[in-house]
């Protein structure tokens, strides 16, 4: 039985450039890399070194503090490359990937087995690292219980990947990930769907289903775990990419951890945005150039959304969780007194020299410009307009800012993830960044209180 969540705070931003839903197989990527910052708190130490052959599904390197919990290659072939930073640690794996691809066979795994099997069959197959825990906003420690295990199926940001499209026919991977989940917990799978859409999510068993409406934030799991179940102090919650379940329930049916993802080409300087089909850690390359991005363009790419993913250069990787890839044009322009008069093209909560409000449906060509510098904090209260979860996210700032750990508890900072503070980072007049903030005080929280 689903249940109705409504958003009322937030803000859509709606872009030039959505993908359309057709789907083409990418260019066949020379490489895959694996880059362990996307893991974050894990501490990589490295089995496959260089000259390596190496498995699609096979071990590149395990969690130092947990040897259990390995980390594997996405394709078969050789590492060619380990790329180290200061003090030699290990910052990416490239693997040159075979012609023909060869996959470790983990087994079809029982689903009747108990709850230890499924951990150390997730852990030791590679698909543990699918699984985030929250506090911390890391990879989840296997050795806790979760009070329930949390799972969007509805993305609302900006020109983000429609889960309904990418997910449609997985319905049996899906299912089979869930009901394992469900073993996990004793507070059960709660999954968010879209309201009135056509979700593939929306009839599992072993799971309750919200319909969820609003605006963005509202297809953020931060969201869901808020308005279901508020992480408290000493409590520990796990969340899991809808995109994800797929190929944990295709490693439980067949044995072999496929890391085929499809993702959107999306964003104003791709002349056909559309779906892919590639794997994690393949060549952005192999999709943009050859679908009207600009080789000499001055654009900005993006692995994952415009509001929370990472920049990556041309001869970047497509990250470990992201299911979208977007291009935007790079605001390094500058309009004269442009601070100093009504601006039509832009996007603001605020009535004041914006005019957006008279156009809700319009959609706009932005590019990455701040519009401004760093400067203190603005008290506007514009932040509690866009933030829907029962936190004061301004006072929760400031208190990472001058490392206060009890007033950071007190305040919430259990529960939210850098994401979660995207859109009040959009919209800031002070141009401060926010996520990093956040991110910086979750590791200050990880590191002193664990």
């Amino acid at each position: 039985m689903s249940k109705d969540i409504r958003i009322k705070k937030g803000l859509d931003i709606k872009l030039v450039g959505e993908a359309e839903k057709t789907t083409e197989n990418a260019i066949i990527s020379n490489s895959f890399t694996v880059r362990p910052e996307d893991f974050h708190s894990i501490t990589p130490k490295l089995v496959a070194k260089e000259g390596t052959k190496v498995k699609a599904g096979e071990p590149l390197f395990f969690n130092k503090d947990n040897e259990a919990m390995k980390f594997v290659s996405p394709a078969s072939g050789e590492v060619t490359e380990v790329l180290r930073g200061e003090r030699r640690r290990i910052m990416a794996i490239k693997v040159t990937a075979d012609k023909a691809q060869s996959y470790v066979d983990h087994g079809r795994f029982d689903l009747n087995s108990d709850a230890d099997a499924l951990k150390a069959h997730l852990l030791a197959s590679g698909c543990w690292a699918f699984i985030k825990q929250r506090p911390y906003d890391v990879v989840a420690n296997p050795s806790n219980t979760p009070k329930a295990i949390f799972i969007s199926g509805y993305a609302s940001a900006p020109l983000a990947a429609d889960l309904d499209f990418t997910l449609a026919g997985k319905e049996a991977e899906l299912q089979t990930a869930v009901t394992a989940l469900s073993k996990l917990t004793e507070g059960g799978v709660h999954i968010s769907v879209g309201k009135g859409t056509n979700s593939p999510l929306a009839n599992l068993d072993n799971a309750s289903i919200y319909m969820v409406s609003g605006p963005h934030p509202s297809g953020n799991v931060g969201t869901l775990i808020n308005k279901v179940s508020p992480v408290n102090k000493g409590e520990v919650v796990w969340t899991v990419n809808a995109q994800d379940l797929v190929i944990i329930g295709e490693l439980l049916l067949t044995g072999k951890f496929n890391a085929e993802r499809t993702i959107a080409l999306a964003g104003s300087s791709v002349k056909k945005p559309r779906y892919f089909k590639t794997k994690i850690g393949a060549e952005v390359s192999t999709m943009i150039y050859d679908n009207g991005v600009d080789k000499d363009g001055n654009d900005r790419i993006i692995s994952g959304n415009v509001l929370s993913g990472k920049e990556v250069k041309p001869d970047g990787i497509l990250d470990y969780y992201s299911n979208v890839i977007t291009v935007i044009p790079e605001g390094d322009d500058y309009e004269f007194f442009g601070w100093n008069k009504p601006v039509f093209n832009k996007i603001s909560p605020s009535r004041a020299l914006t005019f957006s409000w008279l156009t809700p449906n319009k959609k706009y060509d932005l590019n990455t410009n701040t519009n401004g510098e760093h400067r203190a904090f603005v008290v506007t209260g514009n932040y509690e307009q866009v933030f829907p979860l029962d936190i004061y996210p301004l006072q929760i700032l400031k208190a990472c800012m001058y490392k206060d750990l009890d007033e950071m508890e007190a305040l919430g900072m259990y529960e939210v993830a850098p994401e979660d503070f995207a859109l009040t980072e959009f919209i800031c007049v002070s141009k401060q960044p926010h996520q990093k903030i956040i991110r910086e005080g979750l590791d200050l929280m990880l590191k002193e209180i664990g």
